[in-house]
């Protein structure tokens, strides 16, 4: 299935989760933050919300520094 994430076309599985879609992407899901179709996913339901064709997703990798 293909979705837009931030802003640019991206292939997913059929049936993949907002956890599979971090797995893909190779970050550590302490610290992003997924936003689906202008919802915030929390962190606890990544495993639990299966994404759909055309969702439009946001993510932000969180960098620590001062």
């Amino acid at each position: 299935m293909q979705v837009q994430l931030n802003g640019e076309p991206f292939e997913l599985a059929d049936g993949a989760s907002v956890a599979d879609l971090v797995s893909a992407l190779g970050g550590d899901p302490r610290g992003i933050a997924i936003e689906r179709n202008l919802e915030i996913i929390p962190k606890s339901q990544h495993g639990k919300v299966m994404l759909e064709e055309g969702d439009r997703l946001e993510v932000v990798q969180f960098v620590g520094g001062g």
